[in-house]
């Protein structure tokens, strides 16, 4: 059985309610003839690389400016994983929406470890009785595809489903980049939807109030990372490397400035391909954005 994220207990002592809870779900809607193994893998990857901080978890952190939990108790919760088996699409769906549902229920903040961007579907859905919410998506690319291989919740729809959910007021698209799946069919689609497009050129020009500028003060916000969204010199281990992206910085920025302008209601990391990194980097990393999301919701009032 791997070690926790950071140390963390599976639930609070004295029977206290956790702020928020992560969860790994390795599977979503895996397309035909895929396999979605290799991104199966890393939940675990990132709880390993987040050992060497687990006794540092009441030290200075600088990148949130204070120990993570802020002074106070530990109230954050690590799951463990649901269980997911590849090509069982329908039945993932089910299972990890009804998890999402579990921990918002509580209330706590849902944080789901992929698995690829298929798994944001269901993660979405599971907020139907806690709208109305926004979406930030951090990502190279849009997700607008309706089906691939007559599949709809697949890793390149995620966005398009999410813009069918009655609880989902908007959605701004952060990071994009290069080119994708997206043909001038999705973005036509996304823009009539009313989506706002911020690219990673303009990130790196006008810095993160170019995204956080389109969220409403005080919304619920949820926000799915794609690990892609990083530049691949930071985040090697993704599965499409696209120069030009987003910075470590620039991230942790988006985060906090978002848990200052709105709530996290809730997180996903996805799209982290343990095959292609290299030297544990990504992983790291991605462990790293965690503590900081982790971070940001303790501080939210």
């Amino acid at each position: 059985m791997s070690p926790s994220f950071l140390g963390l207990p599976d639930r609070l002592a004295d029977g206290r309610t956790p702020r928020a809870v992560i969860f790994g779900a390795g599977h979503g809607s895996t397309y035909p003839g895929k396999d979605s193994s290799g991104h199966a893998l890393a939940a675990d990857a990132i709880r390993a690389a987040s050992q060497g901080d687990a006794p540092l978890v009441e030290h200075w952190d600088f990148d949130l400016g204070g120990p993570l939990f802020d002074g106070k108790p530990v109230c954050c919760v690590d799951a463990g994983d649901i269980s997911t088996i590849l090509h069982d699409n329908a039945e993932n769906r089910v299972r990890i929406e009804a998890k999402t549902r579990e921990v918002l229920a509580l209330p706590a903040a849902p944080i789901l470890l992929g698995g690829d961007d298929s798994v944001v579907t269901p993660f979405l859905a599971g907020f139907a009785d806690h709208g109305p919410v926004w979406i930030l998506q951090i990502d190279a690319h849009i997700d607008w595809r309706d089906e691939v291989h007559g599949e709809r919740y697949g890793y390149s729809s995620p966005m398009r489903r999410a813009s069918e959910m009655a609880h989902v007021a908007g959605m701004v698209q952060v990071g994009l980049r290069s080119v994708g799946s997206a043909r001038l069919a999705e973005i036509e689609a996304a823009r009539h939807y009313g989506s706002r497009f911020v690219t990673a050129r303009e990130i790196h020009a006008q810095g993160v109030e170019a995204a956080l500028r389109h969220i409403p003060e005080g919304a619920r916000v949820v926000v799915t990372f794609d690990c892609d969204s990083l530049d691949p010199a930071i985040m090697p281990g993704v599965a499409a490397r696209t120069p030009g992206g987003l910075t470590y910085t620039q991230v942790i920025d988006l985060i906090a400035g978002l848990g200052k302008r709105a709530r996290i209601a809730g997180f996903d990391l996805v799209e982290l391909y343990l095959p292609a990194d290299v030297d544990g980097m990504s992983a790291l990393t991605a462990a790293r954005l965690l503590v900081n999301v982790i971070g940001a919701i303790v501080r939210q009032v």
